[in-house]
């Protein structure tokens, strides 16, 4: 196995079990590496540290263990397993929920590797080149530790490897694929999942408990879902008692998922209705006071950390919208899900629409992703969505 040594002094973030090793931390590499190649590092007293992916870039190993190990199938079925009985411990693996997150990346020990299900079909993304080289193990390992309750392993990785890399990956299964019902329950409610063609893996997993919050202050409210994708904020909302519920999304597509998933769970309920239409335009053209319940829930508008200024400017004009025109005494939630912006900065945002809005708002809780997407202690970079709940008078 080919052995990366660091410069002196650089092993101290790996010694409190930091997962990324920096480009700049390396000394030599002794042996030919391609990227995606399992690594062992030593410190600059060549003693062994820990091993991981090796990749090129600014992160150029990422952690998979720091006792000396082969990576093979018994690896990924071990800490696959793992992960699985943490779902089960936190009450989410049910007959009325079989919609989760198994592994969410540096929080299970996997940076690099994200898998959901939906049923029994796991939806694989790799977000590294050595995730990527190792998908056949992963979904055999998946396939060890569930038994019949998988029976398909979708590979979603098309658009979220380093586009550097020049692997020409496509989207498809590697276990299974027949006779697939589509069809996942999340807390009781149905949704179609698109895993072939939506976003993320099909569905925003990472809103469940947010979905739960909406659903019990929905009871008799006017209720906008902006960004709505496949209507999960909506679905809820009709669930709590919504009068009105209407749900946005530039993507046409998306809009003909919402009311899909409506028809599944409300068919024929005539409370809400869907638009094809941008946001910004829908709230410029929308009249005060016509809801008093609105949802701000943007794709990533800073992907890195270049666009983080004008990401912040975009939630700044978004959120101002939204309170100059909801109903008085309205609730606003906002959320942001760019890993590059931080909790602070967000607020901040939102404390600036605030004022330009020129309403009294009181933030009554402050959200964040569930314990399916859980932070790695020693890597706090792992918190990325955040939201806000507001009254706004």
């Amino acid at each position: 196995m080919t052995s990366i040594y660091l410069k002196r002094g650089k092993d101290e973030s790996l010694r409190r079990y930091h997962p990324w090793i920096f480009s700049g931390a390396i000394h030599h590499i002794d042996g030919k590496v391609a990227e995606g190649d399992v690594v062992d590092v030593y410190d600059a007293e060549h003693e062994y540290i820990c091993t991981g992916h090796y990749q090129i870039g600014s992160i150029m190993v990422r952690v998979l263990t720091f006792e000396k190990r082969d990576i093979d199938e018994s690896f990924y079925a071990e800490r696959i397993g793992e992960a699985l009985a943490v779902r089960r411990s936190i009450g989410l693996v049910r007959e009325d929920n079989n919609t989760y997150r198994l592994v969410h990346g540096e929080g299970d020990f996997l940076p690099g590797l994200v898998i959901d299900i939906y049923n029994r079909t796991a939806v694989v993304q790799a977000h590294s080149v050595g995730m990527h080289v190792h998908r056949e193990m992963i979904a055999k390992a998946i396939v060890t530790v569930f038994g019949n309750d998988v029976t398909s392993v979708f590979y979603k990785s098309e658009t979220t490897l380093p586009f550097k890399a020049d692997l020409g990956q496509e989207n498809g299964f590697l276990i299974g694929g027949t006779e697939i019902d589509n069809i996942a329950i999340e807390n009781g409610l149905k949704f179609h999942i698109d895993w072939l063609g939506g976003q993320k893996t099909g569905f925003f997993v990472d809103q469940r408990d947010n979905r739960s919050l909406i659903e019990h202050y929905a009871k008799g409210r006017r209720l906008l879902n902006m960004f709505c994708y496949t209507g999960g904020f909506s679905v809820y909302a009709m669930r709590g008692g919504a009068v009105k519920v209407d749900s946005v999304d530039a993507s046409a597509k998306a809009v003909e998922l919402v009311n899909q998933n409506m028809e599944l769970n409300f068919p024929g309920d005539t409370r809400h209705a869907a638009y094809a239409q941008d946001a910004f335009a829908f709230l410029d053209k929308m009249e005060k006071s016509a809801y008093d319940l609105i949802i701000l829930d943007p794709p990533a508008f800073a992907k890195h950390r270049d666009a983080v200024r004008a990401a912040l400017k975009g939630y700044t004009r978004l959120n101002a919208r939204a309170m100059e025109k909801i109903e008085k005494g309205g609730l606003l939630f906002t959320f942001s899900c760019s890993q590059a912006v931080d909790k602070d900065h967000f607020r901040a945002a939102v404390f600036t629409a605030a004022t330009q809005a020129h309403r009294r708002v009181r933030i009554l809780h402050q959200l964040h992703q569930p314990a399916d997407h859980p932070i790695n202690i020693y890597h706090p970079e792992g918190e990325y969505l955040k939201g806000l709940v507001l009254e706004v008078e």
